[in-house]
């Protein structure tokens, strides 16, 4: 899978010859386009909606702008910069979703997740799915909710630069910035969230009483993590380090290393339906003609 946030854009070229397909109407060459993109949108959303249906739709959202302005691409920037302008913008300016409501600040959320008992895992029995699965979707749910603690431009920049991977020059294109600026950005997400999580969590500072296995009970009461349907933690992983490379930057804290290892150690996910919709839209009348698709 090649990652589109690297320095230097190994399938930008095919990218090219993609979009010049796709305009002369070819519908195959769209949805390889769209596809080779449409997870790495998810990714994103997901990050800044939380939930995964919240993060389908606007990916969706995203997608249509993309294909209803593909014969705008004049070729002035990088396919990859000018297709990631479009999802950075798009996800800056987007109405507010549910979970964007819930919480506002980080002293908010610590006081909720203090708020919740510290608890024995429930019988092994009474779960449909084994025990570690659900330790491991109430971290993935916690660590994900922190960052609605950022505001929306520091989750961008911390989703793009630390999680994805995205160079300080990439960042820097597609939030049409200097690289200088996306660096600085991304130092400040970075503090405040390692900030809350060295005083708050026990994966981060060993000194701190907050664990995910004492937590998840209370999370599982509270209707924050659901047995039946598991958001976070899917049958088959694929690590966000494997496909996303690590940006090589300086780190002046050991410590503040790890906050970003567990963001790392997420799971890269996959929309539910990857072709279904994009076929349904690429039906439709207004698209088909915009691009005279055979």
């Amino acid at each position: 899978m090649i990652n589109p946030f690297t320095e230097v854009v190994e399938g930008d070229t095919d990218d090219v010859d993609l979009v010049e397909q796709a305009r002369t109407g070819s519908r195959a060459a769209l949805e390889k386009l769209v596809l080779r993109h449409q997870a790495w949108i998810y990714n994103i959303a997901v990050r800044m909606v939380f939930q995964p249906h919240d993060a389908e739709e606007v990916t969706q959202e995203v997608l249509i702008k993309i294909i209803t302005k593909l014969s705008t691409f004049k070729g002035e920037c990088k396919f990859r910069t000018w297709l990631y302008r479009i999802a950075a913008n798009h996800v800056l300016n987007m109405k507010r979703r549910p979970a964007e409501t819930q919480v506002t600040t980080f002293a908010d959320y610590g006081a909720a997740i203090n708020r919740t008992p510290n608890l024995e895992l429930p019988d092994p029995k009474s779960v449909p799915v084994e025990l570690p699965l659900l330790v491991e979707e109430a971290k993935n749910g916690c660590t994900m909710g922190m960052l609605l603690c950022l505001d929306r431009k520091q989750r961008l920049v911390f989703t793009l630069g630390e999680i994805l991977g995205a160079g300080d020059t990439a960042g820097g294109e597609i939030l049409e910035m200097t690289a200088d600026n996306f660096r600085q950005s991304l130092a400040r997400a970075r503090r405040d969230l390692h900030r809350f999580m060295n005083d708050q969590c026990g994966l981060v500072n060993t000194k701190n009483p907050c664990r995910c296995a004492k937590k998840t009970r209370g999370f599982i009461d509270d209707g924050h993590v659901d047995p039946h349907r598991l958001l976070f933690v899917p049958e088959h992983v694929e690590r966000v380090r494997e496909v996303a490379a690590e940006a090589v930057r300086e780190i002046e804290d050991v410590v503040e290393r790890r906050h970003a290892a567990l963001y790392r150690d997420h799971p890269f996910l996959q929309p539910s339906d990857q072709i279904t919709w994009l076929r349904r839209i690429l039906e439709s009348r207004e698209i088909r003609t915009a691009l005279h698709l055979n």
